[in-house]
C-alpha cells in the first residue's frame, strides 16, 4: 500500500494565544509545524534555549515564552521591543546575492561551512533523531528520556509517532492500539517506580526536596524507558553549518522511511528562510537530486547483497574488541615525538622500535602529563592508535553512546532479533509479566510490519529495552573522551559497563597497558543513586547563582 506523504499538519499544533503568537512571529520562523529556525535572538540566548530543550517536556516556543521571554538580563523583551516591521531577515535577499556571487564566480563550496542556522526539529521519532544526528560536522542537543516522564499525552495520543507507510494501512488501528497500551504501562509503571525508590532510597541530611526527588526521577526514567518505542517522539536542537545541513537534507532525502523524507522537505522550507543562498542545491534535480538517488540506489544494493550472505550471527559478549594494532603503543611514541623535533616520520618509529618497554613507557608518560582533570586530553599522537568494537546492547543504550560523532560508528537495523534486557527493579514492583508481554507483543506486531512494510519501517514498533548492534572505530585520544565520561558516576549504569569493559580489552586484550592507565578517570565503582551526586553540584553551583531550587 502506497505511504500517505506526512504534512506540517501530520503533527501535534501547540496552542498559542494571539499575543503570544505575535511574539514568536519576531524570533521563529514557523509558529505551527515541527520544524522552525530561531531567528533576531543572540547566539548565547539560542544556545542556552536548546540547552533547557533537552530537560524539559515542553516545546522550545513555550519554553521561550515561559522560562525567557521575561528574563530582564536576557534582554529578549527589549530585542522585540526595537523589532519593527522590517526584521533583520528582510536584508537577507542581499545577503543571498553576495553569497550566489560568491559561489558562482570563486565556485567555492567551503563559503557554506560559514553561514549556520539554530533548527528546532520537534516531534520526531527515535527513528528519525538518529538519522538527523548522523553528521558529524554539527551540534545536536535531544530531548532526554532519563529527565522526563513520558506519561503525558500530546493532545489526544502519547508522544509516538505513526509512520505513514502503516498511517494507511490495514495495520493500522492495531499499532495504535499497541502504542497507546505501552505508554499506558509505562505511566503506570511510573506510578509504581518512584515509590519502590523512593523507599528503597529516603531523603538524606543535607539534600533538598529537589534534589532527592530528581535522583529518584532518574532512576525511575534509567529503569522504565525501556518500554519506549522507538516511534517515541523527541526534540532536537541542531545547530549547523549550511554545508552540513545540505548533506543532512540529501541523506534524508535518500532513507528508506517516509517520515525522514517528508521531515527533510519541512527542514528545507525552514532553511530557506535563514540560509536560502545555502540551500539551492538540495532539491534540484540535476545536482542535489542526483546525490539522492545515488545515495539510494547504493543502498538498494548493498541490502541485497547483504540479503545473500544467509548467515545467522555467532554468539559473542556485549562488547567485542574485534581490530587493533599491535605495535600502536611503538607507532604511538613516534608520532607524540613527531612534533618536536626535526626528524621524519619513519625515522621516528624505527627509533622508537628500537627503544625498551620502558623507555616507551615513559615517553607515553611524559606526554600525557599530569592530568588533574579528566578534561585534560593528550595531543593528536594518541589519534596513531586505533580500536574497533563490536558491540551488542540495549538500543536505550546505544541512543547514549551514539551522540559520540567524531569517532566512526555505523548501526544495524533495529529488531526484536538480539533479544530484550529486563531491570532487576521490574521484577521487585511485580512487572515482570507486563514487561514480558510488552516485548512479546511488539515483536509480533514487527513481524506483521516487516511482511507489510519492510524492516525500516518495522523498527518503529521495537521498544529500547530490545538489543542493536553496532560497531565503534576510535582512536586513543576519542577512546580518552568516550571511556573517561561514559564511566563516569553519574552515567546510566549499562552504558557504564560497555565503557568499562572497552577500556578493559584496550588494556588486557590489546595489551596498550600505558595508553589504558593513562585514562585513570575510566571509573569502575559501583553507585546506588547515580546522579545524586550531580545533583548535589548542581544544586551547589544555583545556589552560588542565587537560583533557588523549587520544594
Amino acid at each position: 500500500m502506497t505511504a500517505t506523504t506526512p504534512t506540517a499538519s501530520t503533527y501535534y499544533h501547540e496552542p498559542f494565544t494571539d499575543e503570544e503568537r505575535t511574539i514568536l512571529g519576531r524570533f521563529f520562523t514557523e509558529l505551527d509545524g515541527p520544524v522552525f529556525a530561531i531567528v533576531n535572538l543572540p547566539e548565547v540566548v539560542k544556545g542556552a534555549l536548546f540547552a533547557r530543550y533537552s530537560r524539559s517536556p515542553k516545546s522550545v516556543r513555550r519554553l521561550f515564552l515561559d522560562e525567557f521571554l521575561q528574563q530582564p538580563e536576557v534582554g529578549i523583551a527589549q530585542i522585540a521591543d526595537r523589532l519593527g516591521e522590517d526584521d533583520p531577515i528582510v536584508g537577507l535577499q542581499r545577503a543571498e546575492d553576495l553569497y550566489q556571487r560568491v559561489f558562482t564566480e570563486y565556485g567555492d563550496d567551503s563559503v557554506a561551512q560559514l553561514g549556520g542556522a539554530h533548527l528546532a526539529c520537534e516531534q520526531a521519532s527515535n527513528v528519525l533523531t538518529k538519522v538527523l544526528e548522523w553528521g558529524r560536522l554539527a551540534s545536536y542537543l535531544e530531548q532526554s528520556t532519563r529527565y522526563i516522564f513520558y506519561d503525558q499525552k500530546l493532545g489526544d495520543t502519547y508522544r509516538y509517532m505513526v509512520p505513514p507507510e502503516i498511517g494507511g494501512s490495514p495495520l493500522a488501528d492495531r499499532y495504535v492500539d499497541t502504542m497507546e497500551w505501552l505508554f499506558s504501562t509505562y505511566a503506570d509503571l511510573i506510578g509504581r517506580m518512584v515509590p519502590y525508590y523512593e523507599t528503597l532510597y529516603p531523603k538524606q541530611e543535607g539534600d533538598s526536596n529537589f534534589i532527592w526527588r530528581s535522583t529518584i526521577r532518574a532512576k525511575a526514567c534509567d529503569d522504565l524507558r525501556g518500554l519506549l518505542p522507538a516511534s517515541t517522539t523527541s526534540n532536537v536542537g541542531i545547530f549547523a553549518s549550511g554545508q552540513a545541513y545540505e548533506m543532512m537534507l540529501l541523506r534524508m532525502r535518500a532513507h528508506p522511511t517516509a517520515e525522514a523524507r517528508a521531515y527533510a522537505d519541512m527542514m528545507l522550507t525552514e532553511l530557506r528562510k535563514v540560509i536560502p543562498a545555502f540551500m539551492r542545491r538540495v532539491d534540484v534535480p540535476e545536482r542535489g537530486g542526483r546525490w539522492s538517488r545515488y545515495l539510494s540506489d547504493v543502498a538498494a544494493e548493498m541490502n541485497e547483497r547483504a540479503a545473500m550472505l544467509g548467515a545467522a550471527p555467532e554468539e559473542r559478549p556485549e562488547v567485542t574488541l574485534v581490530d587493533f594494532d599491535p605495535e600502536a603503543e611503538t607507532k604511538t611514541v613516534a608520532a607524540a615525538l613527531y612534533p618536536y623535533t626535526s626528524l621524519p616520520d619513519d625515522q621516528l618509529l624505527s627509533m622508537a622500535r628500537a627503544m625498551s618497554q620502558d623507555e616507551r613507557t615513559e615517553i607515553l608518560r611524559a606526554y600525557v602529563g599530569d592530568r588533574t582533570n579528566r578534561r585534560h586530553k593528550p595531543g593528536r599522537g594518541m589519534e596513531r592508535a586505533a580500536y574497533r568494537f563490536d558491540i551488542l546492547c540495549d538500543y536505550g543504550i546505544f541512543r547514549d553512546l551514539q551522540r559520540h560523532r567524531m569517532l566512526t560508528t555505523e548501526w544495524q537495523r533495529l529488531s526484536p532479533d538480539h533479544g530484550y534486557i529486563t531491570p532487576e527493579s521490574i521484577g521487585d514492583i511485580e512487572a515482570t509479566a507486563l514487561w514480558t508481554e510488552a516485548m512479546e507483543r511488539t515483536a509480533a506486531l514487527h513481524a506483521d510490519v516487516t511482511a507489510a512494510h519492510g524492516p525500516d519501517v518495522a523498527q518503529y514498533v521495537v521498544p529500547f529495552a530490545y538489543r542493536i548492534r553496532f560497531f565503534f572505530q576510535m582512536n586513543a585520544r576519542e577512546a580518552f573522551h568516550l571511556l573517561e565520561l561514559r564511566s563516569a558516576q553519574g552515567g546510566h549504569p549499562d552504558y557504564r559497563r560497555v565503557a568499562q569493559e572497552m577500556h578493559r580489552l584496550i588494556r588486557d586484550k590489546a595489551g596498550h597497558t600505558a595508553i589504558a592507565d593513562a585514562m585513570h578517570y575510566v571509573d569502575y565503582a559501583d553507585y546506588e543513586l547515580a546522579r545524586l551526586e550531580g545533583e548535589r553540584r548542581a544544586a551547589a553551583k544555583r545556589a552560588a547563582a542565587g537560583i533557588t531550587d523549587p520544594d
